[in-house]
């Protein structure tokens, strides 16, 4: 379509107006900017490593969950080109049919052993697994218990399943046990929560959540996305580092995270597996991953699970970042993970602070709702094990400047904020 037939199209719908079919998109847009909401995509060069290149510019990059620096880790790329070789580029079909190729059986199996578990399902997204699992495990007939602060595919699988949903205070035991005791008499019960919170980075209280899971006879659905890999003796996530696997029923995870590949995956009993194999919608009805992708998977497993020093190195730097901020003033919450949210508040006010740090070379996401909660848009900083020293110095001189601007804003009125830096208004806002 040429340019002058999308202007005129453009023309043609401004003039139907508010009675045009599609008049809600424009004005849902127009909303969401005046909110200050809007999102773009931002465009990076290069592998998501500890430096990317975004609008040309060298930055060091604080937001990804690239957590132990894996994503271009030359054996993950040897092992997904052999796969490419051997098997081709695409799996041509769902795994019902055509696509279980062998590097699944492969993968499901390594990934079984890691969480020591009877068996484990792969499915093509983290989104997918969840909206399927929640979905396959309970209906209408049946409650389930979800944390507050979920992430959205857990929230989307649960509306999915049509089950009654009762939202727990966040990481409450007490206000989760009022809700079950509530609902004594569902046929089923499933307890949803992550394990590591993706946007607070705080812990769940698993030991507690699954001694109730017991006591009401509830299923637990432990979603592992940004603990597989950085908790445990393993890597294998905080329900290896807490002892409690035989109390988790279902414990799913990603490896599209500290793993740097792509996926999701469920491990649990064989019954569990072959149960969601014929029932798990988002499994049965999508093609299967790619054979490069699953060998990429299979090489992050034998590292994670084979280099702790690659864990203890993440470790450090987290450290280093949350202690060199707290110096400077900001609040950076408990130390619990590897996640560490600055919250500023006003949803505004934190894509500027944004803004800023690009200026100085650091690029560090402002998080904004509905990701999170009204009033909470916040920066969620990441090191990666593959930071240096030196890198993590250069962002704290950063949010040094980051923090005198945002003290100085108390004191001036807000026609003259100082963090609204023109040259790096940059696309791509959370």
């Amino acid at each position: 379509m040429s340019v002058i037939n999308q202007q005129d199209q453009s023309r043609a719908r401004k003039q139907q107006g508010a009675d045009a079919p599609d008049a809600f998109l424009r004005e849902t847009l127009e909303a969401r900017k005046r909110a200050g909401l809007a999102r773009k995509l931002r465009q990076l060069r290069g592998a998501p490593g500890p430096r990317v290149t975004l609008n040309g510019r060298d930055v060091l990059l604080l937001c990804s969950n690239n957590y132990l620096g894996l994503a271009a880790d030359p054996r993950m790329k040897e092992a997904a080109q052999q796969a490419i070789n051997k098997y081709g580029c695409g799996a041509t079909g769902s795994r019902l049919i055509s696509g279980n190729l062998e590097p699944y059986q492969e993968l499901e199996h390594a990934l079984a052993l890691f969480k020591a578990t009877e068996a484990a399902l792969v499915f093509s997204s983290g989104y997918q697994t969840n909206l399927g699992t929640v979905s396959a495990l309970v209906n209408e007939r049946d409650a389930i218990f979800s944390d507050e602060l979920n992430h959205a595919s857990l929230i989307d699988g649960s509306r999915l399943s049509r089950a009654e949903i009762n939202v727990y205070r966040h990481c409450d035991p007490s206000d989760l046990e009022q809700k079950l005791a509530s609902r004594a008499s569902a046929r089923r019960k499933l307890i949803l929560t992550e394990s590591v919170f993706s946007m607070d980075g705080d812990l769940a209280p698993l030991r507690d959540i699954a001694f109730l899971a017991k006591k009401y006879n509830a299923l637990l659905m432990v979603d592992e996305a940004h603990a597989t890999g950085v908790f445990g003796p393993t890597g294998a996530g905080l329900v290896e580092a807490l002892g409690i696997r035989d109390q988790v029923h279902v414990q799913m995870g990603t490896f599209s995270k500290a793993l740097a590949s792509l996926g999701g995956y469920v491990a649990g009993s064989k019954e569990l597996i072959d149960y969601l194999l014929q029932h798990a919608r988002s499994f049965i009805f999508t093609t299967g991953l790619p054979p490069s992708v699953l060998a990429a998977s299979q090489a992050a497993l034998e590292i994670v699970r084979n280099e702790p020093q690659r864990r203890e190195a993440l470790w450090r730097n987290v450290h280093q970042l949350r202690s060199g901020l707290e110096r400077l003033g900001f609040d950076a919450g408990p130390e619990q993970s590897q996640i560490i949210p600055l919250r500023i508040g006003d949803s505004r006010l934190t894509m500027a602070a944004c803004r800023l740090l690009l200026k100085d070379g650091i690029f560090a996401q402002g998080i904004r709702p509905p990701t999170v909660p009204p009033g909470t848009a916040r920066l969620r900083l990441a090191p990666m094990a593959t930071h240096t020293a030196d890198d993590l110095q250069d962002a704290l001189a950063a949010f040094a400047k980051l923090y005198s601007a945002l003290q100085a804003r108390k004191a001036t009125p807000p026609h003259r904020l100082p963090l609204q830096p023109a040259s790096v208004a940059v696309s791509g806002e959370r």
